[in-house]
């Protein structure tokens, strides 16, 4: 299938952006700031609160439910190659959606951005947040269910994702579900066919991930599991996932590759590719209908997994 029309219109929108490497983190910053508009309409929430766990900024937004009821939980990491994407605003109508499709309260987390804080700064948060909620010691508020948390993210974001259901793989309780959206799985870029086909005029270039993992990671050995979770060779135990994949992507094949891994190692996982897609329509709401469709294909996913016995 082509380009979908709405991500060529995307693409076209984005086709005279400087390339990262030539601008500051604070320029780049400044510049993703203004895709604000094509994130699409908030959706109504019962309420949205901010927050710290564990020492972490959070957002959390609260579904409709009953009073008194405990709530499962979605925590939220969202991407920017570990560099972009600071705050909540960016994110806001994801999470308001996943929110309101799973039944969920969703806690996104405002992790630290490198290169001011680079690896493990953006790890540490993460799993400082989860394993609060999984605990039980995140004062939110609102009465959350230790017993039914999962976690979410998209690239980067999906990157933390996974490297957190690696770490807490024998915690109790465990994670009930993973969301890894288009996820980044191996540090070392350019190593799959989707790299070469798709590596430049598609939103994410191999250029962008080069300038993302080179900020974050520094003279870290990329084949460190922690930045690449694709090597680690048992994927046994690990919560069910969720993965969901663009067709024209430079991360497309290593997502679905670690899809392919976890079902092969008894991991109950689903795999979602949106054809016509590129990297990041997810975020896309106002201008890539597909946006919409994805955030409710994420949202009942969690819903059902919440709903599952344990």
């Amino acid at each position: 299938m082509a380009v979908s029309p709405q991500a060529r219109q995307f693409l076209d929108l984005v086709a005279d952006s400087p390339p990262l490497d030539t601008q500051s983190p604070e320029q780049n910053r400044a510049d993703l700031a203004n895709a604000l508009p094509l994130t699409g309409t908030p959706t109504p929430v019962s309420a949205i609160r901010e927050a710290s766990v564990a020492g972490v900024p959070v957002r959390l937004y609260l579904p409709d439910t009953a009073p008194g009821r405990k709530l499962p939980s979605v925590v939220y990491l969202h991407g920017g190659g570990w560099v972009l994407g600071g705050g909540f605003e960016l994110f806001d109508t994801i999470c308001r959606d996943i929110a309101v499709h799973s039944e969920a309260a969703v806690v996104a987390v405002d992790y630290r951005l490198a290169p001011e804080h680079p690896f493990p700064a953006a790890l540490d948060d993460a799993l400082a947040v989860v394993t609060a909620l999984l605990d039980g010691s995140a004062d939110l508020g609102v009465e959350i269910d230790p017993a039914r948390i999962a976690v979410a993210g998209d690239s980067a974001g999906g990157n933390l994702a996974v490297v957190c259901t690696h770490q807490l793989r024998a915690h109790t309780p465990r994670l009930r579900h993973q969301v890894l959206i288009y996820p980044v799985t191996d540090a070392r870029v350019g190593r799959t066919p989707s790299y070469a086909e798709f590596g430049d005029g598609y939103f994410l270039t191999e250029r962008d991930m080069r300038y993302f993992v080179g900020q974050y990671a520094t003279d870290v050995d990329p084949t460190d599991p922690r930045l690449s979770p694709s090597l680690v060779e048992d994927l046994t135990g690990l919560p069910p996932a969720t993965v969901i994949t663009a067709e024209y992507d430079p991360l497309r094949d290593e997502g679905e590759a670690y899809a392919a891994a976890l079902n092969a190692a008894g991991v109950d996982t689903m795999l979602r590719r949106f054809t016509g897609q590129v990297h990041a329509f997810l975020n896309m709401a106002g201008v890539i209908p597909d946006a919409l469709s994805a955030r409710r294909v994420i949202g009942e996913r969690l819903r059902d997994a919440f709903a599952a016995r344990a």
